[in-house]
């Protein structure tokens, strides 16, 4: 095979819902829904607890992946919107935004269906590991910044602008592995390890994960392991995955809502010394070589040597906001003429201030100024990824 990295391991179909608070709020009419009603909700069973979990987590400004307990709930949900269909998965989307740069990549697929075949990118390799058609839909609720919900007595303005992602996926639970895929892996460049973050039965994921180590040691010492992390439905999960891959990984990379998960506090993203501090502590949980976080802010790489991956960080900024930018619909000139925007200045001042702090253990590098006020916050996080692993390579961008 020819493609510089190899992507893996799920994928799926996003609907992808044009946010309506005029629609929010006629649900919150209709249920007779209260300010005090919004909680966190441990199962979604219905509606109704969809429609709380979406408004508590608009509420604290935070983003998140979470199960569904029903598909048809999904579904219905998601008819009440105006809609985008559109490919979904860390790999996949990485692959998109690689293919535009002209940085061509290999899949891992774990679902196929018309929609699938249809949307990924040419040029881009695919591996399925399933034979038969699925379609397991992932609901996602995006917003900018400002939004407003007012029905009844709920109040709600969106602090950040940020994405909610609602699923029931057999295919991701299951998580198959495609052994051909690793094997043309062997020469590539990098391999990116996503998903596991749906699997919900503890014996089956320490099965794959174990397929899996064995599958990542037949590859040559010399390519890189690239983990992203997820938000996972059962949060106990992390942890097995660790004792099972970290060993085996070059870098690990998470952005801020993880991050948050396994230190289980609220960090100041702005705060140099606080946030030097969370490194250090996340560099005790997750023992790799090169430990990589983006957020809204910077993105940084820690550990020994870090600062030699300043150009993937830098590619990996510049991607998430052309996607940002543009959603799906960017060129190649998109990413360089982003690639040279200003930087965020509270962001700049940050990176100086945690640079010098580090003293050579941290590289961190600001995020770019951005004006358009109708974004995408899905899959900014995928983007950052492609951005990143297409440096790795010697194609040159």
């Amino acid at each position: 095979m020819n493609e510089a990295i190899a992507l893996g391991l799920g994928n799926n179909i996003d609907y992808e819902i044009k946010w309506d608070s005029r629609v929010i709020e006629s649900l919150i009419e209709n249920y007779e829904l209260s300010m005090r009603a919004i909680r966190p909700v441990e199962r979604i069973n219905t509606e109704l607890d969809l429609l709380i979990s979406i408004l508590y987590y608009m509420k604290n400004g935070t983003g998140t992946e979470r199960y569904v307990e029903s598909l048809q709930v999904v579904e219905e949900f998601a008819r009440k919107f105006d809609m985008d269909v559109t490919l979904g998965g860390t790999a996949p989307r990485a692959a998109v935004a690689m293919s535009e740069i002209g940085v061509a990549s290999s899949v891992h697929l774990v679902t196929i269906n018309d929609r699938v075949r249809k949307l990924m990118p040419g040029g881009c390799s695919w591996y399925c590991s399933n034979s038969a058609d699925t379609l397991f839909p992932h609901l996602i609720v995006q917003y900018e910044k400002g939004a407003h919900v007012a029905a009844r007595d709920v109040d709600i303005f969106a602090p950040v602008s940020t994405r909610l992602i609602y699923v029931n996926d057999h295919d991701n639970e299951v998580m198959k592995l495609q052994p051909e895929f690793f094997e043309n892996a062997r020469n590539a460049q990098a391999c990116l390890v996503s998903g596991f973050n749906a699997m919900s039965d503890r014996g089956l994921l320490q099965e794959r994960l174990q397929q899996l180590a064995v599958l990542l040691k037949a590859l040559p010492q010399a390519l890189t392991v690239f983990y992203e992390d997820a938000c996972f439905h059962n949060s106990d999960f992390k942890r097995v995955v660790l004792a099972h891959l970290s060993s085996l990984l070059d870098i690990f990379s998470l952005n801020e809502d993880e991050m948050r998960g396994y230190l289980r506090e609220k960090i100041d993203l702005l705060d140099p010394l606080g946030m030097l501090e969370a490194v250090r502590a996340l560099r005790a949980i997750i023992s790799v070589p090169i430990l990589v976080i983006h957020t809204q802010h910077w993105a940084l790489a820690s550990g020994p040597g870090c600062g030699r991956y300043s150009a993937a960080l830098k590619n990996g900024i510049s991607m998430a906001a052309t996607r940002f930018r543009l959603g799906d619909a960017f060129s190649k000139s998109d990413f360089l003429s982003t690639h040279d925007f200003p930087p965020r200045i509270k962001g700049e001042l940050f990176a100086r201030e945690i640079n010098r702090l580090g003293e050579g253990q941290v590289c961190c590098l600001p995020c770019v100024e951005v004006e358009e006020k109708k974004v995408t916050t899905i899959g900014l996080g995928d983007a950052f990824v492609g951005g990143f692993l297409s440096t790795l390579t010697n194609v040159g961008i």
